[in-house]
């Protein structure tokens, strides 16, 4: 039982020492002193009458209780964030902090030219932009726009639906000059295949049973999609890529396309009290256009 309620302060200092594994590390991100940051973390263990770290000649060590508080304190940092982005946009202008979260690709391949158009249109905005394929919470305010592969279930959440995003198999024509091009879906056996080192439930429910593109198959693993997406364009074999995507890159070929095409179900979604924020409202509306025309472009 806390003893009377922490400063935020304190909880950043402690999210920063948990995040960066040492009290010096923390310290230089945070731009304090290594003493100062030290009083902070003794000050939160005092107020909340827990201890959250052991000390050792190796550093500071989480307890359990520390791994317990965590999300907690994470849950205060999003919050605060998010209450820092909203009182920037009160006076009914377009300007103020939107965050944006989106999956490895989207990010960095296809939303940099539609926040640029956005920017160009709108130049008080500032944007950021989170680039993760874990979906942050909107509910939580760790985001207030989100692009999404899987439909929102949660009724406080305004969402919009820009279609499915073809993915079709793609080699690079120097590999193809090199080994060949597969003229039947059995055929993929034979060539270096590009897929991904953990099957998630996400990749499962995209590919078909019976298609010959599975882990033990695969010359190159990787769980990172730009990864994947550099492999490809490098000439290292055949991988999956979002057809849209490819289509602006003449040295990419799809190959067997009547056979190998999937499709990604996308949504952009925002929370509902985001509507009263001009500068959201505005930047959804522009990415879900943007990425409607970008889904139907190939």
């Amino acid at each position: 039982m806390a003893k009377h309620d922490p400063q935020w302060n304190l909880y950043r200092s402690f999210l920063a020492v948990m995040s960066e594994g040492s009290l010096s590390a923390a310290a230089r991100g945070l731009a304090m002193t290594q003493p100062s940051l030290g009083r902070h973390i003794r000050e939160l263990e005092t107020a909340l009458g827990v201890d959250l770290f052991a000390r050792s000649p190796q550093g500071l060590v989480p307890t359990d209780m520390a791994y317990a508080l965590l999300p907690h304190a994470q849950a205060m940092a999003a919050a605060t964030a998010a209450l820092r982005r909203a009182a920037t946009a009160q006076d009914g202008k377009t300007r103020g902090v939107v965050r944006v979260t989106a999956s490895e690709i989207i990010s960095v391949e296809v939303l940099p030219s539609m926040l640029a158009a956005f920017r160009k249109a709108q130049p008080e905005v500032v944007i950021e932009l989170s680039v993760t394929n874990q979906p942050e919470d909107l509910l939580r305010k760790d985001a207030d726009i989100a692009v999404r592969m899987a439909r929102p279930t949660q009724q406080a959440l305004v969402t919009r639906h820009i279609g499915r995003i073809e993915l079709g198999a793609y080699a690079h024509k120097r590999y193809l000059r090199a080994h060949g091009q597969p003229e039947t879906v059995e055929a993929l056996r034979e060539h270096s295949l590009i897929g991904f080192d953990q099957e998630t439930p996400y990749i499962r429910s995209l590919r078909p049973k019976d298609l010959p593109y599975t882990r033990e198959l695969f010359a190159l693993r990787t769980d990172n999609d730009l990864a994947a997406l550099a492999a490809i364009r490098a000439g290292y074999g055949i991988g999956f890529c979002q057809v849209p995507l490819a289509a602006r890159e003449p040295q990419l070929v799809r190959l067997l396309p009547e056979k190998l095409a999937l499709g990604m179900d996308t949504w952009v979604v925002m929370h509902e009290d985001m509507r009263r924020h001009l500068a959201v409202r505005k930047l959804f509306d522009h990415l879900a256009t943007a990425l409607i025309d970008y889904a139907n472009s190939h």
